[in-house]
């Protein structure tokens, strides 16, 4: 897989830690092996006006998810399809803010916003109640592996 994590944010941010969650991720998911991931960390003012120019909404928000080749999770006995996975924007000061008020810190949100965004890139969405459920059961079941997985003896 190809991963680039480019940290433009004024944020000390630990990029290698973000690609090996993205890799896990997408892994977990079956998304193909030459796969392509691009994750851009950036300020707040930047982030606003992706929001505006993209999403047609005000202000800046927490992550953004810009699927290229329409890729979705591999299943168990085909072969996934090879392509662009797309970007994520994240915005680590919104992250501090949002992890500050959850009480678990800046680099769990941010492990959360990138494993949200790699779903929305494979086409999950969370505007009605079941896709809500199932997204985010998912994300909660990726990252409490990744957490058992990057805690576990290597």
């Amino acid at each position: 897989m190809s991963i680039e994590v480019l940290n433009e944010s004024g944020y000390d941010l630990d990029v290698d830690r973000l690609a090996k969650l993205a890799r896990f991720v997408m892994d977990r998911m079956r998304v193909h092996p030459q796969a392509e991931l691009c994750i851009k960390a950036v300020d707040e003012p930047t982030i606003a006006q992706l929001n505006e120019q993209w999403m047609e909404k005000q202000g800046p928000t927490d992550v953004l998810a810009f699927p290229m080749d329409e890729l979705r999770p591999g299943l168990v006995d085909e072969e996934p399809e090879e392509g662009v996975l797309g970007d994520l924007i994240l915005a680590p000061s919104i992250a501090e803010k949002q992890g500050e008020a959850a009480g678990h810190g800046l680099i769990a949100e941010i492990e959360l916003l990138t494993t949200h965004g790699i779903l929305h890139l494979l086409g999950y969405d969370h505007a009605e109640p079941e896709e809500h459920r199932e997204m985010f059961g998912l994300q909660a079941q990726l990252l409490a592996e990744w957490g058992s997985k990057a805690t576990a003896p290597q």
